[in-house]
């Protein structure tokens, strides 16, 4: 009896050994190339390297649409600031996006925890939201295309994602117009 105990217990540790492994190898895709991380590094102010994050989900985005649609002149120019083009499946290139969501809203987190009248974390979170509803709305026709149960759970991560980005954004106040006056607009001076 204890030797069946044992060995239920040894083909449970290899089964639980072998799942982590595959969850792991998935998650184990970074969701930036090695010049995005640069360039996120160098990226000091919080709204720069949302920029950042964008312009990584939109090269994922071109990937998916099919890099054809953009100029050779552009793609190589950002090539050299960027590095090529990321590579992967349906599935891997959507869970990228999901990744890049995920990390700016942890920067914007991280930024509004140390000062949260940063007048940054407003600007940087209606550009992501801006960015998140475009995404969305370019793959809502790929998502109903979905086979895979991998590409299924990257569209549910992306939409989370950028549900949570639009529920931040839209508990922000109305954005201050901030005009400068003009001469004729300044108060005169009473004596």
């Amino acid at each position: 009896m204890n030797k069946l105990i044992l060995r239920v217990s040894t083909v449970t540790a290899l089964l639980i050994l072998g799942l982590a492994a595959t969850v792991s190898a998935f998650q184990g895709r970074e969701h930036l190339t090695p010049q995005e991380i640069d360039l996120v590094k160098d990226a000091q102010e919080l709204d720069k390297r949302i920029d950042i994050f964008i312009k990584a989900a939109d090269r994922r985005m071109l990937v998916l649409s099919g890099a054809e649609a953009a100029s050779a002149k552009q793609l190589k120019k950002d090539a050299q600031l960027w590095g090529e083009l990321p590579a992967g499946s349906r599935a891997e290139l959507i869970n990228d996006i999901a990744g890049i969501f995920d990390e700016s809203i942890t920067n914007i987190d991280d930024v509004s925890a140390h000062d949260e009248k940063n007048p940054l974390i407003a600007k940087a979170l209606r550009k992501l939201a801006a960015a998140a509803t475009r995404i969305v709305e370019q793959l809502k026709p790929a998502e109903t295309q979905a086979k895979s149960e991998a590409e299924l759970n990257s569209f549910d991560k992306l939409t989370e994602y950028a549900d949570s980005i639009l529920q931040a954004v839209n508990k922000l106040p109305p954005p201050v117009d901030k005009k400068s006056k003009t001469k004729s607009e300044k108060p005169k001076a009473t004596n």
